[in-house]
């Protein structure tokens, strides 16, 4: 009678031990479930920073759909481009 029930104590506290395992170390322990949210967190903040710049980048296009003002801004400012008959002067500091 003592033998069955230390075998079954024995197979109660090996089962136990097989769950902890898998429990903070194995597949879907709670380690890994917590580098998944945190996986998530960083792919939704990436989404939003992305979303954005979409934003700003669809707004921009319509900017230069709409007119040739913003054109030419863009033109003088990023491209150092002067209207025929116009003259540059570029100071130095």
């Amino acid at each position: 009678m003592f033998k069955a029930h230390y075998w079954l104590f024995l197979l109660l506290v090996l089962l136990l031990g097989g769950l902890q395992y898998r429990l903070w170390v194995g597949e879907g322990s709670l380690a890994q479930i917590a580098e998944l949210k945190k996986q998530i967190s960083d792919q939704h903040d990436e989404n939003e920073r992305l979303l954005e710049r979409n934003r700003l980048l669809q707004a921009e296009v319509m900017e230069l759909k709409q007119g040739m003002e913003t054109v030419e801004e863009r033109a003088r400012h990023e491209l150092g481009m002067v209207k025929q008959g116009e003259t540059l002067y570029e100071l130095a500091e």
